[in-house]
C-alpha cells in the first residue's frame, strides 16, 4: 500500500497586490518540511503540483532540503479557486485590504458564503469552472494517482481548496463540509491518504510535525 502526501503551499502574500508569491516565512515552512523528510529518509516516486507560482515555490523550498525528488508534473486541476471572483459575486463593492482582525474575519465570512453558493450552483464566478468541474478535476487526479501509484509514495503540492475537496471525496462527506476543512488547513500542512489498488483512505489531516520544535512552533499560519 502506498501513501499520497498532500501539502498545502507555504504562507503566501495575503493582502498584497500579488497573493501568488511565498512570503519569507512561507519559504521557511517549505524548507522545514523538506528537512524533516530528509532526516527521515522519506522517498517519493512521483511529484505533482498545481500550476500556480506558490505551488512551484513551495516545491522548490522542499527540494532544497530534500534533493533527488522526481521531476514534478504540473496539473491545472490542482489549482486553487479564485477567491476574489467568488467574493465579487456576492459583494461587488471593493473590500479594501484585510489589514485588521475584523476585516480579515469579514473577508473569510464572505468567502465561506460565496463558496457555499458556488457549490450549490447559485453563483457562477467569472473565469471559474463550475463546482462540478472543479471537484471533478480533483476526483480525476486522485483516480489517476490511485491507478498509477498504488504501491508508491506520491507528493502533491496544492492549495487548501483542492486538498479539502479531496478529503471530502475520500470521506464521502457533503461538498459543504469541505468548506470547514478548507478554512482549517494550515500553510505547509501535510494530509496523508493511503493508496490501495481499490481505494484511498484518510490517514492524517493538516499536520505540522515539521514545525514541532521550540524554534518553529509559532510558525503556523493559515493564509
Amino acid at each position: 500500500m502506498g501513501t499520497l502526501y498532500l501539502v498545502r503551499h507555504g504562507q503566501a502574500s495575503f493582502g498584497a497586490d500579488d497573493y501568488d508569491q511565498l512570503s519569507p516565512r512561507g519559504m521557511e515552512q517549505a524548507e522545514c518540511l523538506g528537512q524533516y523528510w530528509q532526516e527521515r529518509g522519506q522517498p517519493f516516486d512521483a511529484v505533482f503540483t498545481g500550476t500556480l507560482r506558490r505551488h512551484a515555490q513551495t516545491l522548490e523550498g522542499i527540494a532544497r532540503q530534500l534533493p533527488g525528488l522526481p521531476a514534478a508534473e504540473a496539473l491545472p486541476a490542482l489549482n486553487e479557486y479564485d477567491s476574489h471572483a467568488l467574493i465579487r459575486c456576492i459583494h461587488p463593492e471593493p473590500l479594501g485590504k484585510a489589514d485588521t482582525p475584523e476585516r480579515y474575519r469579514h473577508h473569510f465570512r464572505l468567502l465561506c458564503d460565496a463558496l457555499a453558493q458556488w457549490m450549490s450552483g447559485v453563483i457562477t464566478p467569472a473565469g471559474m469552472p463550475s463546482w462540478g468541474d472543479f471537484s471533478g478535476g480533483i476526483r480525476s487526479t486522485l483516480e489517476r494517482i490511485r491507478q498509477q501509484h498504488a504501491g508508491g509514495n506520491v507528493l502533491v503540492v496544492s492549495s487548501g481548496g483542492p486538498i479539502s475537496a479531496a478529503v471530502a471525496q475520500v470521506l464521502g462527506t457533503t461538498p459543504e463540509a469541505s468548506i470547514a476543512l478548507n478554512m482549517r488547513i494550515r500553510n505547509s500542512a501535510v494530509t496523508e491518504f493511503s493508496i490501495s489498488p481499490k481505494r484511498m483512505m484518510l490517514q492524517t489531516f493538516n499536520t505540522l510535525n515539521h514545525l514541532d520544535t521550540p524554534q518553529t512552533r509559532d510558525w503556523a499560519t493559515f493564509a
